[in-house]
């Protein structure tokens, strides 16, 4: 799949608050300063889609844009950001939750997993939810420039022993780098493929 256009098109407080329609839409989230931003403008090819920043928990609001006018890639906000509030903190969780469990036309949620640390309990604790509310996702492994190949297969192969702890069959992994730009090949077909057995009349 190329993209021939990417544009902002609203931010939102609440998924009713969201677009209305009916076209296939992909998430993406994942904990706080892992490259959510960075790889969204990465593999749309526009640098400044996405506003990224060196401070963590700078998206607070459900983020939507426009792929080729014909699917909607939705930013979510981090989790596992500790100076926040808890106030905060329970209001982003309830805002995520409930898109990901009430956007009718949500095909795929892309999980952001940094490569270079050790599996996370907020991330494995949020693949069990999603996976006990059958929402499906998909992991990217970002930031892996920063790792040799033995750091990195070391790391990608303790997480694999970690999810079979739990997980009878592994989800999708893809392997990213928004400095070699490894991984947006894979996303965009991942989703151009998902995208030919989307059914509008599945979502009405």
């Amino acid at each position: 799949m190329q993209i021939k256009s990417a544009k902002f098109l609203v931010s939102s407080t609440t998924h009713d608050k969201c677009p209305n329609t009916n076209l296939p839409e992909y998430a993406f989230i994942g904990r706080s300063n892992v490259g959510k931003s960075s790889l969204i403008n990465m593999i749309t090819g526009e640098k400044k889609l996405a506003k990224t920043s060196s401070t963590p928990g700078k998206t607070q609001l459900i983020n939507h844009f426009i792929i080729n006018e014909s699917w909607y890639l939705a930013d979510l906000p981090g989790y596992g950001y500790a100076k926040i509030s808890k106030e905060t903190r329970a209001k982003w969780k309830k805002m995520i939750s409930g898109y990901l469990l009430k956007r009718k036309n949500l095909l795929t949620t892309f999980i952001l997993i940094d490569s270079r640390i050790k599996p996370q309990q907020s991330d494995l604790e949020f693949m069990d939810w999603l996976g006990t509310n059958e929402i499906p996702f998909v992991i990217v492994f970002t930031k892996t420039d920063k790792l040799n190949k033995n750091e990195f297969a070391r790391n990608i192969e303790h997480y694999n022993k970690v999810l079979k702890e739990t997980w009878d069959e592994l989800p999708i992994m893809i392997i990213s780098s928004v400095v070699t730009k490894k991984g947006k090949d894979e996303i965009l077909e991942f989703i151009g493929e998902t995208n030919k057995e989307f059914s509008e009349a599945d979502f009405k």
